[in-house]
């Protein structure tokens, strides 16, 4: 390829989305490293913080999602649509691209639907067991469509599915500190049984309630927890812990930026079902309690975890019966040296490798063919 590669990644809404998508955009790099790559977000999201701080270039687009429960404020959401029709096909004019990639999220709709639109290859992703919308709306225009989840026919045409899996972050693949270096880390017993509460980037209401109720089992408990609260419910959280006694065992922290250190330093995860979580416990074969989110779309939380629990690779819990349950259910699993082991075997056969890698060759193939 003689011309510079240029590619647009699009997509975004939730860590799930963006931490594949900025894998993406560094294996090709890695393979390429004069590419220019430009991620469009959805303005107001998460990705318009973490993808410059991935050192990535993003812009914006004005589009958000319909209202369900409140039809009349669709009128607004189809103005914005209809803007950020406007403002993608302008982008895609300026850049260039040759080539334009969907991680699924509000704002790869308009981006690639304007790509295919303008006779540019696109390739989409899709992370989920059950297929997003946005992505069942434009696997017609796609020539390739990556996917993590066997079966995904029912939702995509066959002849154009990749089973590549999910790229993950890179520091959580290769974090080198000992399991007992990792728990020091975190200020904790190196020796000690140890259970890690994440429940995605924002937190989780169900996980942190788990937690507060049973302050006593904690204290009780021969165990160690690092516990994610999310930053939105941080402060109130430390404000309840604060009318009990200290917890030497309990180590509250708002957000974990190294997850490697933190899934190092666990013996048991418990965790939302997101795709790209799921992911990463399949390659480091990391025991997991998971507690799927009732409040996504077509309830594909739920999907994703049986995918793992059918094959004796997961355990989950029911969000609504977590609060009575999930801690309980964790303390017996993290004592249980023969269940952890095979929790550990059967997630980590699951695991689908250097999947960055494979859709970057598949992106940089859709360019090649593009530019001759």
């Amino acid at each position: 390829m003689s011309e510079t590669l240029k590619v647009i990644i699009s997509g975004g809404g939730t860590g799930g989305h963006i931490f594949p998508a900025v894998s993406i955009a560094n294996a090709i790099k890695a393979k390429n490293p004069e590419a220019e790559i430009l991620f469009v977000g959805a303005l107001g999201r998460m990705e318009m913080q973490r993808v410059p701080a991935a050192g990535y270039k993003i812009i914006g687009l004005p589009i958000c999602g319909f209202d369900r429960k409140n039809l009349l404020r669709n009128v607004s959401v189809l103005f914005k649509i209809w803007k950020s029709q406007r403002m993608a096909k302008k982008i895609i004019k300026e850049f260039k691209p040759m080539v334009a990639v969907g991680v699924g999220g509000y704002a790869s709709g308009p981006t690639l639907n304007k790509a295919a639109a303008m006779g540019i290859p696109c390739l989409i992703q899709e992370q989920n067991s059950y297929a997003g919308v946005t992505n069942k709306l434009l696997a017609k225009k796609a020539e390739k469509i990556c996917v993590a989840y066997d079966g995904m026919e029912r939702f995509f045409p066959a002849d154009k599915i990749i089973m590549t899996g999910n790229p993950v972050r890179e520091n959580v693949l290769h974090s080198e500190l000992s399991q007992q270096d990792a728990r020091c880390e975190f200020g904790l017993d190196p020796d000690k049984k140890t259970i890690l509460l994440v429940g995605g980037s924002l937190g989780a209401r169900t996980i942190n309630e788990s937690i507060l109720q049973h302050l006593d089992m904690v204290e009780k408990s021969d165990v160690q927890f690092i516990w994610q609260t999310g930053k939105y419910y941080h402060s109130a959280i430390l404000e309840q812990l604060k009318k009990y006694k200290e917890l030497p065992n309990l180590k509250v922290v708002d957000f974990i930026g190294n997850m490697g250190v933190a899934y190092k330093a666990a013996d048991l995860v418990i965790s939302r079902a997101g795709a790209s979580s799921i992911s990463e416990f399949c390659l480091i074969g990391k025991p997991v309690l998971l507690v799927p989110s009732p409040n996504v779309a077509e309830d594909h939380q739920t999907k994703n975890a049986m995918a793992l629990v059918n094959k004796d690779a997961a355990m989950y819990v029911k969000d609504s019966e977590a609060p009575a349950t999930l801690l309980k259910t964790a303390l017996i699993v993290v004592n249980d040296p023969q269940k952890l082991a095979s929790l550990s075997k059967n997630i980590l056969a699951l695991g689908l490798k250097n999947s960055a890698e494979i859709i970057a060759d598949e992106v940089i193939k859709l360019a090649r063919r593009q530019s001759v």
